[in-house]
């Protein structure tokens, strides 16, 4: 699996700057040898570490998206759920084991399994530990893209680099407000709305998006 952090205002190559984080086409990020020889604090210690991971991974202010091939389970679904994108491809399949070994999702699992597919499909998933299919994930909305064998690295990066031609400060105020108005009523979520669209008038590339509009070309933006 690998998670990209894409945003407008870096460039690399194709005016799209990402990072690639490859994790084992395997991935559950909690190795069964491993955990069994922790003991209950190590546990409790990785655990927690592994949250604030996860917690840290959503919180980042620019889009990130991830790409999902072959097996994804436990730590490595959490891991996937923190990221606002998921691409997967028709070789992956997801799954929440953690019941089964006594223990249960800690990194996040019950909070943005249901929040991402409702309560109900998460308790299933959950409650038994069923493989995910990638074409079931895809509607079951669990990911966003499911595509052919060996392309769901392409269509992460076509998506990025989408978002790339997009001004980075918008990109930043839009995801706040998509994230912090989800936790809230409608009416305090449009004061953050309005709060935040606030903070994008003054800025310079408010003014190169309309300067580039009207004059039909590319908007540069600079992130300011």
């Amino acid at each position: 699996m690998y998670v990209f952090v894409s945003e407008g205002e870096l460039r690399v190559d194709v005016q799209v700057a990402y990072e690639s984080h490859p994790v084992p086409r395997s991935c559950t990020l909690w190795p069964l040898q491993e955990r069994s020889t922790m003991t209950q604090a190590e546990v409790s210690e990785f655990v927690s570490s592994l949250r604030r991971t996860f917690t840290d991974l959503e919180a980042l202010p620019m889009p990130t998206i991830a790409v999902l091939e072959g097996y994804a389970g436990g730590g490595g679904a959490e891991l996937a759920l923190a990221c606002d994108l998921r691409v997967a491809d028709s070789t992956a399949v997801l799954v929440f084991p953690e019941a089964r070994l006594g223990i249960m999702p800690g990194a996040g699992g019950t909070q943005r399994l249901a929040r991402l597919v409702g309560l109900s499909a998460a308790k299933e998933l959950i409650f038994t530990t069923r493989v995910v299919s990638a074409s079931e994930a895809l509607s079951l909305r669990l990911v966003n893209h499911c595509v052919e064998e060996g392309r769901a690295m392409g269509r992460a990066l076509e998506l990025a680099r989408d978002i790339a031609q997009c001004a980075p400060l918008s990109l930043r105020a839009s995801k706040a407000a998509i994230n912090q108005g989800f936790e809230v009523d409608l009416a305090t979520g449009l004061k953050v709305e309005e709060y935040l669209y606030a903070q994008l008038i003054p800025t310079k590339d408010r003014l190169e998006g309309l300067k580039a509009f009207a004059e039909k070309r590319k908007a540069v933006y600079t992130g300011e």
